[in-house]
């Protein structure tokens, strides 16, 4: 009895001797671009990450051979845009090189691969451990533990959340869970975008796939969560398209909306049951990334996250127009606002638009004096002080180019930054089918 209590003693001594256990928040499993800019995002966001990799870093990407990205690397959008305006810059003094806003991305895969490296190292909040495979993931009271090998020898990981980055998905796969269900698009779930980007070619890849607005699209929340399983978030797998550079951009938006996700879930102590999404896109609008894909509205216009949340609402949406053999994806902000796009969204948003367009009777335009008179009844706010107070602000403060003019039609830009900041739409809780939750 005694040798096998001493045994018994020794095995545990072994154990908490030789096994280590690693605390993080989020745990992304991947050897992507994806992976990469998920992990990223996680630790922007303040919430400490882990990036496992099984073998070396982005092997996928050592090649030396040029490549040129021209489908879908046209709009800047959060980590891709970082990473697109870094690799111009480090090729900038190349003979040849074309660094025009709108050029295709060319650049040797291996610089890309070490471009990305030096920033993920840079990055806050996040460790990488490469050549580092997993051999199990068991949930663990309301998050994960995950077996890794390391030098021969079996560690542990326990996280709140885990993004399964690979091609296969097999992360949900060992975890035993499932992909997401086909997502079934209705008219209000652009309203919950966490990934969106565009694709320069009609006849491109994703133009055949199943997105929206082709050859612009978006990607919800819901499209990107694993069935059966609280904190598992799928990345790569849940695109339903070929890994490969050419898919890039697409790879690297949806591994930041993925990570604004999980870090919801990490910082908020919750699952996937509660995402709040007009809160995870906020995240994301904080870091440049984009809800739905103007290509006309820069990040680094200082009314972006104005035009991207009224956009998000509903109440200004974008269209299509072509541009020589593309196809664009605009917002149109000097365009005028009709009164038949703006009313069914705020009738729905406000219990009080109802009786202001009765009494008022808007034309067809939609003018500069209707949204302040609106603003006004929404807000009760005295009418007349709310318009001097705009008109003294109106090129001083918003930078807008036209005269003020009570009676001339509102332009979309100008609609969009004053609604924004009165009567903040976006706020609005909406469901994850996009629905406005009274």
């Amino acid at each position: 009895m005694a040798k096998k209590l001493f045994l018994l003693i020794l095995f545990f001594n072994y154990y908490f001797t030789y096994a280590e256990t690693i605390k993080t928040d989020v745990l992304v499993i991947g050897s992507g671009p994806g992976a990469v800019a998920a992990a990223m995002q996680c630790a922007h966001s303040k919430i400490k990450t882990i990036l496992l990799v099984k073998g070396g870093w982005l092997e996928s990407m050592q090649s030396q051979k040029m490549e040129v990205i021209t489908t879908g690397s046209n709009l800047p959008s959060g980590i891709w845009g970082q990473f697109r305006k870094d690799v111009q810059d480090f090729y900038k003094k190349t003979p040849g090189y074309d660094t025009t806003y709108n050029a295709p991305l060319k650049f040797e895969p291996y610089t890309g691969a070490a471009i990305l490296k030096k920033t993920a190292d840079t990055t806050k909040n996040l460790a990488i451990k490469l050549n580092t495979p997993y051999t199990a993931i068991k949930k663990d009271g309301t998050g994960w533990i995950v077996s890794i090998t390391v030098n021969g020898k079996t560690d542990y990981i326990k996280a709140k959340v885990i993004i399964d980055a690979t091609e296969t998905g097999e992360v949900v796969t060992t975890a035993g869970a499932k992909l997401p269900a086909a997502t079934a698009y209705n008219d209000n779930l652009y309203r919950t975008a966490i990934v969106s980007g565009d694709c320069l070619k009609k006849d491109d890849e994703l133009s055949k796939a199943e997105y929206p607005l082709p050859p612009a699209y978006y990607i919800p929340v819901k499209a990107l969560v694993a069935q059966d399983a609280d904190n598992l978030f799928i990345a790569d797998k849940a695109l339903g398209v070929a890994p490969g550079l050419q898919n890039l951009p697409l790879q690297m938006a949806t591994g930041q909306g993925v990570g604004t996700m999980a870090a919801f879930c990490a910082f908020f102590k919750t699952t996937q049951k509660n995402l709040k999404v007009r809160l995870i896109q906020g995240e994301l609008l904080d870091f440049k990334g984009y809800i739905l894909p103007f290509e006309d509205i820069n990040p680094t216009d200082r009314y972006f996250r104005a035009i991207q949340q009224i956009s998000a609402t509903g109440l200004l949406k974008g269209t299509q127009q072509t541009n020589g053999n593309t196809l664009q994806f605009v917002f149109l902000p000097n365009a005028i606002v009709n009164t038949t796009e703006i009313k069914p969204v705020l009738t729905e948003i406000y219990s009080r638009a109802f009786i202001w367009f009765n009494k008022n009777k808007p034309g067809e335009q939609f003018t500069v004096g209707n949204l302040l008179s609106f603003i006004g009844e929404i807000t009760l706010t005295e009418p007349q002080a709310f318009q001097t107070t705009i008109q003294k602000e109106w090129k001083t403060k918003y930078k807008f180019a036209s005269d003020f003019d009570m009676n001339r039609p509102i332009t979309r830009r100008e609609f969009a930054i004053l609604a924004n900041q009165f009567l903040n739409p976006f706020a609005r809780v909406v469901d994850l089918d996009g629905r406005m939750v009274n």
